[in-house]
This record gives C-alpha cells, sequence and structure tokens, in this order.
C-alpha cells in the first residue's frame, strides 16, 4: 500500500519502510509523526484520491535523524556593473521512516463563497448584476470614443522633382 500525502508545501509518495527526507519538522529523534493531509492512497487498482483530502486516513513515521543538506553555492552576478555576491545555503531536513499508513473515505472540498451565494438565490431568479462594473465600461467606451475623434487626418506630401533640378543644374553649364 502506498500514499500520497503533504509536508511543508510538498507532496511526497510513501509506501510502508520508506526513508523519506522532508522539510524540516519540529520533532526529537525517535517521535513519531503524524501527516493527516493524505492526498491518496492505494494498492494496486485499488485506489482511493481524495478531493482535495481523505478523511480519516493518517501516514505515521518516526523521526530517525534531523540535519542539513549539502552546501549550495549562491551567486548574484550582473555584468559590466561590478556586482558579485558569492554565498552559499545549507537546507534543514527531517529524514522520517514510514511506519504506516491508514486509509480513509474522500473528503468534498468547502465550496466556494461564488457557489454559495448561487445556492441562496431561489429558483427562477437570477442574482442582481453589479451595476459599478457597467458604469465603468460605459466610461471606458465613453473615452475610447473620443480619442477616436480627436485624432486629425494624415496629411500627404508633395513629391518633390529631383529631375528638374538636376536639368536646371546642366543648363547652367
Amino acid at each position: 500500500m502506498y500514499a500520497v500525502f503533504r509536508s511543508g508545501g510538498k507532496q511526497y509518495r510513501a509506501a510502508k519502510g520508506d526513508v523519506l527526507r522532508l522539510e524540516k519538522i519540529e520533532a526529537d529523534e525517535g517521535a513519531t509523526v503524524k501527516f493527516d493531509e493524505v492526498l491518496l492512497v492505494g494498492e494496486g487498482s485499488d485506489i482511493k484520491v481524495g478531493s482535495p483530502l481523505l478523511s480519516g486516513s493518517t501516514v505515521s513515521g518516526k523521526v530517525v535523524r534531523q540535519g542539513k543538506s549539502k552546501k549550495v553555492p549562491v551567486v548574484k552576478f550582473k555584468r559590466r556593473q561590478n556586482y558579485l555576491r558569492q554565498g552559499s545555503h545549507r537546507q534543514f531536513f527531517t529524514e522520517v521512516e514510514i511506519t504506516g499508513i491508514t486509509g480513509g473515505s474522500a473528503k468534498k472540498a468547502a465550496p466556494k463563497k461564488d457557489e454559495v451565494a448561487k445556492d441562496q438565490v431561489p429558483s427562477g431568479e437570477k442574482p442582481a448584476a453589479k451595476k459599478p462594473a457597467a458604469k465603468k465600461k460605459a466610461a471606458k467606451k465613453s473615452v475610447a470614443k473620443k480619442a477616436a475623434t480627436k485624432k486629425p487626418a494624415a496629411k500627404k506630401k508633395a513629391a518633390k522633382k529631383p529631375a528638374a533640378k538636376k536639368k536646371a543644374a546642366k543648363k547652367a553649364d
């Protein structure tokens, strides 16, 4: 059996006995931790998918160790600006061994505010349209019309006759 759960803003796929490196969790080594934000639980063709979470399902694990990852170089550089900043970063992590997965039923997502407002309107009646938005659109159209009327017509440039000047210059010689 495996599960997909969320921890530290990331999603992880885990099975019993796996050792995962998660974002830092405030727990001592040897302590047990439970992850309640389970998105999917499955085994073979029997898969339960939550929308967004599975209620009653948990992934439990034991903290193996706390640590820091390898050093990562950080370079900020702008060419031709005499700007170079160098540093490094080590991210904290928690290593967790998965000890058990319990499955559950799918939990429905809470309805959005817009959907709740639509449900409260009696059937057969339409919800009132927003009038300020209509005024803004009308104002934008009138500004566009004014801008279109103010543009002057393009002037045509008179074509020069360079051939006539050359003939006059040749006759003078």
